[in-house]
């Protein structure tokens, strides 16, 4: 069984953290009633010039296997700002826990280390009617 953060949402995949390279969160518990929808909102709080950060969730059914890709990832950043994405689960309905992952990069002259103060929140999210695809 993995070390799990806590039952979910409303809840941080992602407390605000200094993050200088590749990593990944602790695995949170979607609970009993985990919903079918997310919002996840990223904000990067901190960037230097000529660096890239790259986010993506993942989904497992038991906390320690996270398949082959990413059930959501934001657009790559590369500047401090507060970004939102809707995470429709329903297509992963063995999906127990969920955690984060990134990827950093930078280039240019200076210090090579990236450098980012970033966090990750998730919090249910009610889909309007409209937003649905047409069934057939």
């Amino acid at each position: 069984m993995p070390e799990v953060e806590s039952k979910m949402v409303p809840n941080f995949l992602l407390e605000e953290q200094v993050v200088r390279q590749d990593g990944a969160g602790q695995p949170i518990d979607l609970g009993e009633s985990r919903p079918e929808f997310l919002n996840l909102t990223l904000g990067v709080t901190r960037i230097i010039e000529q660096e890239s950060l790259d986010v993506s969730i993942w989904a497992s059914a038991d906390g320690e296997n996270w398949g082959d890709k990413p059930v959501a990832a934001f657009p790559q950043k590369f500047y401090c700002g507060v970004y939102t994405i809707l995470v429709d689960l329903t297509g992963h309905s063995s999906a127990k826990y969920l955690r984060a992952q990134w990827k950093v990069n930078r280039w240019g002259r200076g210090e090579q280390k990236p450098l980012f103060d970033v966090y990750l929140f998730a919090q249910p999210a009610s889909v309007p009617a409209y937003a649905l695809p047409a069934s057939a």
